[in-house]
């Protein structure tokens, strides 16, 4: 099943705002949830995403593929399961950080988030400065 572009924003809304309805009763303190429940949209919307991706990354594994173009699309993929990482050991972090599971400084949580910029930032230079446009 293939999701549409319109599914895809719409999904991405749907639990950006169940995330930030959830965050908003945790800092208001009408929930007294534990941070790891808070970020329940985040982890799905992640597992969605993980899930599309390793697909997408299986398929190239079938009989009959094209590889033209293969590498640079794999580099592509390989660099979003990356940032997916990044992203999932930044979210980790900071709920056991706020949740005090850990005695870790703050500047460690953010870590896993600064390097995910960080390679934002230089795949954009790259495709910006550095592809061919045809």
């Amino acid at each position: 099943m293939r999701m549409s572009l319109a599914q895809r924003v719409l999904l991405t809304w749907l639990f950006t705002l169940l995330f930030l309805i959830m965050l908003v009763l945790k800092l208001d303190e009408k929930a007294p949830w534990n941070w790891f429940l808070i970020f329940i949209p985040v982890w799905i919307f992640d597992t969605i995403l993980l899930v599309m991706l390793i697909v997408k990354m299986a398929g190239r594994c079938k009989s009959g593929f094209d590889p033209r173009n293969g590498s640079q699309n794999m580099k592509k993929k390989v660099w979003y399961l990356i940032a997916m990482l990044l992203k999932l050991a930044f979210c980790l972090a900071l709920c056991a950080k706020l949740q005090r599971f850990t005695t870790m400084k703050l500047a460690y949580v953010f870590i896993p988030l600064w390097a995910l910029l960080i390679g934002g930032m230089l795949e954009l230079g790259y495709n910006v400065f550095y592809v061919r446009r045809d």
